[in-house]
This record gives structure tokens, C-alpha cells and sequence, in this order.
């Protein structure tokens, strides 16, 4: 979901609906805002179609979603439209959040950090930590390594997250989770990580 990667959008274009876009939010996020967690001035990073976005305006949080596709953009302002939810898209460039000119105070990644390189992992740890202040919390949903064969995205372990965020960030949890698909993975299911991690400086 970034400039180098232009075909992001092609995603949202054909008639079958990308594997992540179930047209909910995911359980994980649903939980955290019953938990009331999702609130403040949120920012819903590789927000797609803007389930997680929308769940996070109808919770309270005044909520911005951002995301590389312009199509998936577009989705989300008519979703948030339709639904009568007062959330916020932006089509802007994942690793260089700096350019929304906002801060926030809780950030959520569903299913975002998984799909970059190594090189990308460390810029987009960079760019969500130039729009967080201290006491800010990210939470965190990515492929498990426990997610059996090698279809879809990259597999990430409790290490890999600690390592990521090892600067600047305190990784309070990692805990089981899992992602609800819609095709694909041989199942309505897929194993991830849910971290929560606090920005400490």
C-alpha cells in the first residue's frame, strides 16, 4: 500500500472481492470496540473499504481511514454514507503519514503490516511513529506464522513484531487471533497475531 505499488488498486476493480474485504469489520476490532479501546482521534492505517473505520466512528472515535487505493477510498466514503457514520478517508501513502498533517491518538493495522518488505517494514514503523505522540497505542493484526502453506500474505512471528517495534515503542501483547476471510485459504479463517503497542517516545 504504497507508491511503489501501483496495482493495490486493482484489488477494489474486478467484480470478485478482495480476500480481505468480508463486508464487517473483523471480530478482533469489533471486540476492541466493545472494549471501548477504539476511541480518541483514530487512525485506521491500509484502511481498505473501511470496515474497521467505520466500526471505530460508530464507537465514538473520530476516526480517519487512509489507504494507497483510490477505488477502495471511494468505497469507503459511500459504505460510511450509506451507513451514516461521520469517518474520514484519505487516499495517501502509508509510509509517509507525516503528509496528512495529523496526529493521533490510537492507530489501528488490519492485516497492513504483513505486505511489506523488510525495507518497508522499518519505514512504515517510521511514518506511523511521525503521527503518534507518546501514550498513543497501535493495534496490531497480522499473518501468524501458525497459518499453515505459503498462499497469500507473508507469515510474521512474535519476534519479528518485537524486533519492528524495538525503538521508541513498548509491545505490551501479542496474543492468538484470527483473521475472517472470504475465499482462498482453504477455510473462513486465518491464523494471526494481535499486538498492542504503545508509543513511548
Amino acid at each position: 500500500m504504497t507508491q511503489q505499488h501501483p496495482d493495490w488498486n486493482d484489488s477494489y476493480t474486478g467484480a470478485q472481492l478482495a480476500p480481505w474485504d468480508i463486508g464487517r469489520p473483523q471480530p478482533a476490532f469489533a471486540e476492541l470496540a466493545n472494549q471501548g479501546r477504539l476511541t480518541g482521534r483514530l487512525l485506521d492505517a491500509g484502511c481498505g473499504t473501511g470496515e474497521q473505520t467505520i466500526l471505530a466512528a460508530v464507537a465514538g472515535a473520530d476516526a480517519t481511514g487512509v489507504d494507497i487505493a483510490p477505488d477502495a477510498i471511494r468505497m469507503a466514503r459511500a459504505k460510511a454514507d450509506e451507513r451514516g457514520a461521520r469517518a474520514r478517508f484519505e487516499v495517501a501513502d502509508i509510509l509517509n503519514l507525516a503528509s496528512l498533517g495529523q496526529r493521533f491518538d490510537v492507530a489501528i493495522d488490519s492485516g497492513l503490516f504483513h505486505v511489506f518488505s523488510d525495507d518497508d517494514r522499518a519505514r512504515y514503523v517510521t511514518s506511523l511513529a511521525s503521527v503518534l505522540d507518546p501514550g498513543a497505542i497501535v493495534y496490531l493484526m497480522c499473518f501468524s506464522e501458525r497459518q499453515p502453506g505459503d498462499l497469500g500474505p507473508r507469515r510474521v512471528t512474535q519476534e519479528e513484531l518485537r524486533e519492528a517495534f524495538a525503538s521508541g515503542w513498548q509491545v505490551s501483547s501479542i496474543e492468538p487471533a484470527e483473521f475472517d476471510v472470504n475465499r482462498i485459504f482453504g477455510g473462513d479463517t486465518a491464523h494471526a497475531w494481535l499486538a498492542t503497542i504503545v508509543r513511548t517516545a
